[in-house]
């Protein structure tokens, strides 16, 4: 799909508008009453006591959502690059959850490596996709033993996790529940690395994504090892989902929804793809994330259940969109 270069344009410009405009809202909408005048003079470096507050407690959780919501949907853009599959992503195929159960053992028994969760949660999400990829392996891919693998993996995963949380009252389990209320700035800098490190590598891989999108032969014509860059790729977006899941749990269907959405806006070139899903990534998990703390206050409902409820129906949609395509 090809977009004008003034399309383009205006979806970058307004998707970073309205990311900043949220990312004021999130600031001020919270239990700590605070005026805008005292936003904006914090902002520049006159803070006051109020909004020390703020900055220790909810600036962290925004900068993580959307760290996190970035690299989420980054993942799914170069997992539906490598599996040819539009419903490709890390929670339905389980990374997520291969990377969740990884990050709730070391949580229980090793918590002081807790500056390593990350890296450990890659060698789960790794692990997961293995296991997908060598299950679904039967004279090649079908995208539909994939999901069904997928699925059944996630859901192994998924109830060893269940099991720890019924087993023990360690607070570990908030990762179970995608509880990102009470990370810190630790946090922040923890995933900001990962983050960094895992959407340089996706923007280095842009063009062998763009090249895997064509059939295997005219890539390999084209002088690309096929095998080769899918594997390069499917690491890079492991790395992305993985730490994400160690720092904010794991979130269904973002993955999913968020490269679908950026497509339809910016076209299918991943040079340009890629960079807008960081944007709107960051955008729709500090947009639910948000949305969670304002419909019902006091209380909250945590990101990770709204995206589930906006993703179930999305997916069905896809399902039955792709069904001629993709033989689903």
């Amino acid at each position: 799909m090809k977009t004008s270069k003034s399309k383009t344009f205006w979806s970058f410009l307004v998707a970073a508008i309205l990311l900043v405009l949220l990312f004021l809202l999130s600031v001020k909408a919270g239990s700590i009453d605070i005026t805008w005048k005292e936003i904006f003079d914090g902002i520049f470096g006159h803070g006051d006591y109020n909004f020390d507050n703020v900055h220790d407690t909810r600036f962290p959780r925004i900068f993580v959502a959307m760290l996190g919501g970035a690299a989420t949907a980054v993942s799914g853009v170069l997992l539906q690059a490598v599996l040819k599959n539009p419903i490709a992503d890390p929670g339905i195929i389980g990374v997520s959850s291969g990377a969740s159960l990884v990050s709730v053992i070391l949580a229980f028994f090793f918590p002081a490596l807790y500056l390593y969760k990350p890296l450990f949660a890659c060698i789960g999400g790794l692990l997961a996709f293995a296991i997908v990829y060598s299950l679904s392996w039967k004279s090649g891919l079908s995208p539909l033993r994939i999901i069904l693998v997928g699925v059944a993996v996630s859901a192994m995963f998924t109830g060893i996790v269940d099991a720890f949380e019924a087993g023990t009252s360690n607070s570990g389990v908030s990762l179970i529940n995608s509880n990102i209320s009470q990370l810190g700035w630790g946090d922040v800098e923890i995933l900001a690395v990962y983050c960094l490190i895992g959407v340089i590598a996706a923007l280095c891989v842009a063009g062998q994504c763009n090249l895997l999108s064509l059939s295997d032969e005219t890539a390999a014509s084209l002088g690309v090892h096929v095998n080769r860059s899918r594997i390069l790729v499917s690491c890079i977006a492991v790395l992305l989902a993985s730490s994400a899941t160690a720092i904010i749990g794991p979130i269904s269907f973002l993955g999913l929804i968020v490269p679908h959405i950026a497509r339809l806006l910016v076209g299918s070139n991943h040079k340009v793809l890629i960079p807008f899903t960081v944007l709107t990534g960051a955008f729709c998990f500090l947009l639910a994330d948000t949305a969670g703390r304002l419909i019902a206050p006091p209380n909250e409902i945590s990101a990770a259940v709204i995206m589930a409820i906006v993703g179930g129906p999305f997916f069905i949609f896809l399902l039955r969109r792709s069904e001629k395509t993709y033989g689903m």
